[in-house]
């Protein structure tokens, strides 16, 4: 029997070893992406509660309009951001949307001034605030209320860049 030292490496194995290489640097990798933060809306209502939601991000012309259309679910601790160039009064709908929200409608200054609450699923009737606003966190209906999210309540975005948001 030849014995080889550890060192030496016969061209049989290369195969086991690149493919060892590969899982390796592919594990390194994605313990990189999980270790980012999710973008995240968390809003300190005037009770004193936190309250957080991890969210998708629409800040170009075509992700708002989107929004959540043909989503039929959407865990309660998620939702979507709406984030718009400037500040002014936003106006929402419910097209193709089947699932009832809460539309919370946060100014420049990220203070919350207005609500609209479980909006009606496939609607077309305009929905807004008469308060401008920059920012709109849509999350399921009722979860406002149920966690006493107010009107001038604040809140506060993390991993969410609003620098740059296109028109």
């Amino acid at each position: 029997m030849l014995l080889r030292s550890s060192s030496e490496v016969s061209p049989s194995d290369m195969p086991a070893r690149r493919t060892l290489i590969f899982v390796v640097v592919l594990a390194a990798l994605l313990s990189v992406t999980a270790c980012q933060a999710q973008p995240k809306v968390s809003i300190s209502t005037k009770a004193g509660r936190e309250i957080a939601f991890f969210v998708e991000i629409a800040d170009t012309a075509g992700k708002r309009e989107m929004g959540l259309q043909y989503r039929r679910e959407l865990a309660d601790d998620h939702g979507m951001i709406f984030l718009f160039p400037v500040e002014s009064q936003q106006t929402f709908w419910m097209k193709n949307t089947p699932i009832p929200l809460d539309m919370i409608f946060i100014n420049r200054d990220r203070k919350i001034v207005g609500i609209v609450e479980k909006t009606e699923p496939f609607s077309l009737d305009p929905r807004s605030v008469r308060a401008p606003s920059q920012y709109v966190l849509e999350i399921n209906g009722g979860l406002g209320s149920r966690y006493g999210i107010q009107t001038g309540d604040t809140v506060r975005f993390e991993g969410i860049d609003t620098q740059g948001v296109r028109e």
